[in-house]
């Protein structure tokens, strides 16, 4: 009799069938939940600049150009007008201070001139007549007290003789009387003539004060039109570089006109223009640094121009310390100059990233180096070597601060 034989459930197929479908669908899940599904790109790692994350003080500067300049140039500007007549020194001349550089000549001032001092040389001889003549009233007066004071003394004797002879009747009374009437005459008439010498002294002193001071206002006057003709002759004001323009023999020079300058050589600054946006932030006293011959020399700001033109300001700068030999007028300085003061705060290296991030991610090596994965973070403030971090980064991390040009949208740079 045939005996009915049950089938296995669980066979050995079947078993290898539900274990292969259990890893497809667990290699299904992992992918969509674990796995690593980010966009990858392999990147040459000596193609790329790596620069790490560290806690330091951040000096906030910027770059700017600043031209060297003279530390001061004097000007030259033509007094009295006239016609070049000859030139002594062109332009680009050293010149120490009195050197001739230009005469002028000018026929109508000299003639002017000449006037003028006939007329002073008129006006003092009429001065010192006046002198001569109150002089000559003071000895005349002296001379009239004089001759009183003898008259006196001649009287003063005899009037007293007379009385002796009157008393003793030698004389008649008639004779003692006239004696006495001319020796009181005689005082009268000093008293009379000391009293009008002592007023007309003290209008005498005034009118001789008088005489003094406009004598000497004639000759101020006298030695300034004198130096008139002196200003056709055009001295170097110092030492220094003679700049001036194109002049040539003949030419009118109008009173008022800018004949040249003359720079000071042994002394400089430097003047820099700088945008707008920071006038707000810069002040005297603030300082920056440059790089000459192999040296770092500093500046310090000494005077700031308000006056915007072009959207630029302008400053002046100073040297502190050493300034560096060789430096030439014209020749163009990169400055950094500090805004603010120094602080402590995480820094990033400057670097190409930022053109192609705004500062807004970066791509952060992971611990062993093997890969960069793009991370959000957050840039403060800038100098012309790093950026301020304010999130997203810790000190020691790594980060790629060359340029993202040829990332494309990869999340993940495998190394």
């Amino acid at each position: 009799m045939d005996r009915k034989i049950k089938k296995k459930t669980w066979t050995t197929g079947r078993i290898l069938g539900i274990g292969l479908g259990l890893i497809f669908v667990s290699f299904i899940l992992y992918s969509f939940l674990f796995a690593d599904n980010r966009s990858k790109l392999n990147v040459d790692e000596e193609k790329i600049t790596v620069s790490t994350v560290k806690q330091d003080i951040f000096q906030e500067r910027i770059p700017e150009t600043g031209i060297v300049m003279p530390s001061q140039t004097i000007y030259m500007d033509a007094i009295e007008g006239g016609v070049i007549e000859k030139i002594v020194l062109e332009s680009g001349a050293l010149v120490d201070e009195g050197d001739t550089i230009m005469i002028l000549d000018n026929s109508a001032l000299r003639l002017d001139v000449m006037n003028r001092e006939g007329q002073f040389y008129e006006q003092l001889s009429l001065l010192r007549n006046n002198r001569l003549q109150l002089d000559q009233n003071d000895l005349n007066q002296k001379g009239s007290i004089a001759q009183i004071d003898y008259q006196l003394q001649l009287l003063a004797p005899q009037y007293k003789r007379f009385k002796e002879l009157a008393s003793k009747k030698l004389i008649s009374q008639r004779e003692l009387e006239e004696v006495e009437e001319q020796f009181e005459y005689n005082k009268r008439l000093k008293d009379l003539t000391y009293r009008s010498y002592q007023a007309d002294s003290m209008a005498r002193d005034n009118q001789l004060r008088q005489i003094n001071r406009s004598e000497d206002r004639i000759l101020r006057s006298l030695e300034a039109v004198n130096k008139i003709l002196d200003n056709l002759v055009v001295t170097a004001p110092t030492d220094g570089l003679l700049t001036t323009p194109d002049w040539e023999p003949g030419q009118s020079i109008t009173p008022g006109e800018r004949l040249g300058q003359v720079a000071l050589l042994d002394s400089y600054k430097v003047r820099v223009a700088i945008d707008e946006l920071y006038l707000p932030r810069i002040d005297v006293g603030q300082q920056g640094t440059f790089n000459f011959a192999g040296g770092d020399y500093r500046l310090e700001i000494y005077k700031k121009y308000p006056t915007v033109s072009e959207g630029n300001f302008e400053v002046d700068m100073k040297f502190v310390g050493e300034v560096p030999s060789g430096i030439r007028r014209g020749q163009s300085l990169r400055i950094r100059l500090e805004l603010g003061s120094s602080e402590e705060a995480m820094l990033l290296a400057t670097g190409g990233f930022f053109r192609d991030t705004g500062g807004n991610w970066v791509f952060v090596l992971n611990n062993d180096g093997s890969r960069a994965y793009k991370r959000d973070i957050r840039l403060g403030r800038k100098n012309p070597e790093n950026y301020e971090v304010l999130e997203g980064l810790e000190p020691g991390e790594k980060v790629i601060t060359s340029s993202y040009e040829n990332f494309g949208d990869n999340e993940v740079l495998v190394f």
